[in-house]
């Protein structure tokens, strides 16, 4: 009789572990995507010459991640994201080497918002992204000229970052990353903030990027400050973007390619007091699309080194996850300046560049 209950005790216990373990199973979740991204560039107008090159992440960075999430219970949940780039042409890896450069962190949710922690896209570096109709991708990239969070990097190391819920349509972000200088909390350290309000077709964000340019031993730089005021507006049969920036301040418009690409005797410097101005439109049309921008630099520094783009681009998508695409942009540079045509990942050799390739998703 013992033995009896006791074999019916196990078998019951061993019901309910796997009870508990379905259900926890069924409130995890780990997920693996990505995109690859790869096309031929070919770059005109620097000093060395024109450049034909197979290249990796036109449009979109190449990457391979992983995302998970779990159900806390109360409403609470913690995630992850792990995400590498990879340089398709290669087989290399992206971001000079890192294991996950893209973006590293883990945070958690809940009905007062999120919070993450470790490496992640500045909030001014997302209004960017928001505002360009070309997503900070192709030829038309809006960073060719406009600064990515006054450093020249979309992403903070070492950060801590809450988004509010939405409010009525309302968002907030703020940023913290920590400079880790020796006996100075302020030296390196960078701090963004973003508030957004979506009605419909209509969005507008402000974005807001400071970071201190001190070391362990250069002190009292000016800090690079750069403030980016973007909106949307949806027609239907076409989008309207329109955004301005104040940039004021050391490293806050750096050039994305500084090794003077255009050969002059003074290589150009990048300004300290400039702001931007963008107008652009997305078409789409069925299984296609275009995009168009138009990009002006005003550099209010001594030298005067304007800069303007037009771009344009073309992609059809030959499924939901799968697309071609045809891009093109030129840079009008004004009294020695030096931005360049890049891409989603790669800055550039010249004044002009085509791009023709495929994107994948999975």
């Amino acid at each position: 009789m013992k033995k009896t209950f006791l074999a019916l005790s196990m078998i019951s216990a061993i019901g309910f572990m796997s009870t508990v373990a379905g259900s926890a199973a069924a409130q995890s979740s780990v997920t693996i995507y990505g995109i690859a991204d790869t096309g031929i560039a070919i770059e005109k107008g620097g000093s060395a010459g024109s450049v034909s090159k197979l290249t990796s992440g036109i449009g979109s960075g190449s990457r391979l991640g992983f995302k998970g999430t779990e159900d806390l219970g109360g409403g609470l949940s913690a995630f992850f994201l792990l995400e590498s780039g990879i340089n398709i042409d290669a087989g290399s890896s992206g971001q000079g080497g890192l294991m996950f450069g893209r973006q590293a962190y883990v945070g958690i949710k809940g009905d007062f918002g999120t919070l993450t922690a470790g490496r992640q896209y500045t909030p001014e570096y997302l209004t960017l992204a928001f505002a360009d109709p070309f997503g900070t991708g192709f030829a038309g990239d809006a960073a060719n000229i406009m600064p990515n969070s006054g450093t020249g990097a979309s992403r903070m190391d070492n950060t801590l970052k809450y988004v509010t819920p939405s409010f009525d349509g309302f968002t907030g972000e703020l940023a913290y990353g920590f400079g880790e200088t020796a006996g100075d909390t302020s030296a390196g350290r960078q701090i963004g903030a973003a508030i957004g309000y979506t009605s419909g077709p209509f969005a507008v964000r402000l974005g807001y990027h400071n970071r201190n340019n001190d070391t362990a031993t250069l002190k009292n730089t000016e800090d690079g400050k750069t403030t980016l005021l973007a909106a949307t507006y949806d027609f239907g049969v076409a989008k309207a973007h329109l955004a301005y920036g104040i940039n004021k301040g050391l490293n806050s418009s750096p050039l994305r390619n500084t090794a003077n690409p255009y050969g002059s005797l003074a290589a150009p410097t990048a300004s300290t007091d400039s702001t931007d101005f963008l107008l652009g439109v997305t078409l789409p049309f069925g299984s296609n699309k275009i995009l168009a921008s138009y990009i002006r630099k005003d550099d209010k520094t001594a030298k005067n080194q304007d800069a303007s783009q037009l771009a344009v681009a073309y992609v059809y998508s030959l499924s939901k996850r799968t697309d071609l695409y045809a891009a093109y942009a030129r840079i009008d540079n004004k009294n020695g300046a030096g931005y360049t045509v890049g891409s989603a990942i790669e800055a550039g050799s010249g004044d002009s560049a085509l791009h023709l390739g495929i994107r994948h998703s999975f």
